[in-house]
């Protein structure tokens, strides 16, 4: 799973791999280190509600989709989903949550992600 921060906006790509765990498990989450005893969790779990949502809790950054919304995705043509939310001070956080598709370009990493639509 990979997470873009940049300004105002959350944006997660799911492998295939993450995408099965999140439609089987119903959450899917990375770590990264940032010092000794420090890390930053970020996640994507599915929730009872009606559209995305976000919370930071600590160093933990948790992204809600809607259960309903997952339910065939793995296996659809749906590239993602996205939303706003309200971050305090008139401001709005743009939320998208998509699949991770390799480049058209070829790089040995990209072995679970899904194909890219113009390949």
């Amino acid at each position: 799973m990979k997470l873009r921060i940049q300004d105002d906006s959350i944006r997660l790509r799911l492998s295939h791999g993450d995408l099965q765990r999140l439609a089987e498990a119903g959450r899917v989450e990375a770590e990264t280190r940032v010092a000794p005893g420090s890390s930053l969790v970020y996640r994507v779990q599915t929730a009872d509600r009606a559209d995305l949502g976000a919370e930071l809790d600590g160093t933990t950054l948790t992204v809600f989709v809607p259960e309903r919304w997952i339910v065939g995705w793995p296996d659809d043509e749906r590239v993602g989903f996205e939303g706003t939310q309200d971050a305090g001070e008139g401001r709005q956080v743009a939320l998208l949550v998509e699949k991770d598709f390799d480049c058209l370009h070829k790089r040995p990493d990209e072995t679970d992600l899904f194909p890219h639509p113009n390949a």
